[in-house]
């Protein structure tokens, strides 16, 4: 007889129900988010046969967390099923629309006794994958924070100091530069920062780790900071002034954060194998090879073939035909994180690759837009990727890109 179990999860406690091959239930359980809960699911298992060689199959509606780490143990299967998809299997079962977690488990375990083949397994990435994902997408995150916060520096500054944004958004990282963070802090007001001499902003570059040309600098800024920009009363600045002060406080928090985990991803990213090929790709460096990485995993089981990948990542187009209409376009259900690091990677290949330049202007020249011409190439390269880690070789440049430019052109 075989087994199935499907477990709805919830932030303190879990619905757990077995169901045997001709849709019998079997058990039902309710067990809590903590150790001893995790070790009764693992006895009910056991109970019903589950074994190291004949491990019972779980479905269960998330991909991490500590009960998929302590059922993912070993050569048990996992099935991570979409929420949108086990709603759409309740109807299957009831067109009442009734719902509990005890009926949500059941649905979960009757999908893999019915539909199994049809939803992947969890992939086993190797602990060093796992590790350099939750890096990445920390790191990922840390990024966002930080340009949320130079983007609410950067609309405060509008309303009140126009000066500051004269003096450092037309350089590179802007407002987020240690400098600019420096000064600002120093002087968060007009009226402060136009009162700051010569010496005052060189020890202020100097505190941001400033080495060369701090005396032009210093004269740049001092000149800005004295210009004539229209004001606001005295003590509407003050009040501003706070709250630009509390906001470079998050701001200095985010960098350092988003700077700490690059060097941590940067560290575990190397020791993985396949990083030499990953940075062997025009346009992946460091951070974003890691961040492909972390969501692709290196589980060479977990995607078919390259098709999959592609449609995982959301480079691949979608076909919705009915009758005699057809309609080609792009996919919304994707791993988000994959195609944002795909658009960047497809973004700096142009400069590092002749013939991926070659590929996204000839879809231009077809009438794509840019964001289309982008997917279409990233759709190329990532295809390109999978088989490279699949037979472990380099990216060549020759053999990625051997057609004509209009045969590129055409290329999905």
């Amino acid at each position: 007889m075989t087994v199935f179990c499907g477990i709805d999860w919830a932030e303190n406690h879990h619905d757990v129900a077995l169901v045997d091959d001709a849709g019998q239930l079997l058990a039902k359980r309710r067990i809590t988010d903590d150790a001893s809960g995790y070790q009764l699911l693992l006895d009910l298992l056991a109970e019903h046969g589950d074994t190291a060689d004949e491990p019972i199959s779980v479905a269960i509606e998330t991909g991490r967390g500590l009960l998929v780490a302590v059922l993912n143990n070993g050569t048990r299967p996992i099935y991570a099923i979409n929420p949108l998809a086990a709603a759409r299997y309740r109807d299957r079962h009831s067109v009442s629309r009734k719902k509990s977690d005890p009926g949500d488990a059941l649905v979960l375990a009757n999908i893999l006794r019915t539909d199994r083949h049809a939803h992947r397994r969890l992939h086993t990435d190797s602990d060093l994958a796992q590790a350099i994902a939750v890096l990445a997408r920390a790191q990922q995150d840390a990024v966002w924070a930080r340009q949320q916060l130079v983007n609410q520096v950067r609309s405060l500054l509008r309303e009140y100091f126009p000066a500051a944004l004269d003096a450092f958004l037309g350089k590179q990282f802007g407002l987020a530069r240690p400098e600019a963070r420096a000064v600002l802090a120093a002087a968060p007001t007009p009226a402060r920062a136009s009162k700051l001499t010569t010496p005052q902003l060189r020890a202020a570059l100097k505190r941001a780790g400033r080495t060369r040309g701090i005396d032009a600098e210093a004269d740049r800024l001092r000149t800005i900071f004295r210009g004539n920009y229209a004001h606001h009363s005295q003590a509407v600045e003050d009040a501003m002034g706070h709250q630009l002060l509390a906001l470079i406080r998050q701001l200095d928090a985010a960098c350092l954060a988003a700077t700490d985990l690059g060097t941590a991803v940067e560290e575990h990213f190397h020791r993985h194998p396949d990083a030499e090929i990953l940075l062997s790709f025009p346009g992946l460096g460091v951070q974003l090879a890691a961040r492909v990485l972390a969501e692709i995993g290196d589980d060479r089981t977990r995607f078919a073939d390259a098709r999959a990948l592609k449609a995982y990542a959301g480079s691949a187009p979608i076909t919705r035909a009915s009758g005699k209409k057809r309609y080609v376009g792009r996919r919304f259900i994707k791993n988000d994180r994959l195609i944002t690091a795909g658009f960047l990677w497809a973004f700096s290949a142009l400069r590092a690759s002749s013939g991926a330049d070659a590929h996204y202007r000839g879809r231009r020249e077809r009438g794509d837009w840019h964001a289309q011409a982008q997917r279409h190439l990233f759709n190329r390269m990532i295809g390109q990727l999978y088989h490279c880690l699949q037979t472990g070789q380099l990216f060549d440049e020759q053999h990625a890109f051997t057609s004509s430019a209009a045969d590129l052109a055409v290329a999905a």
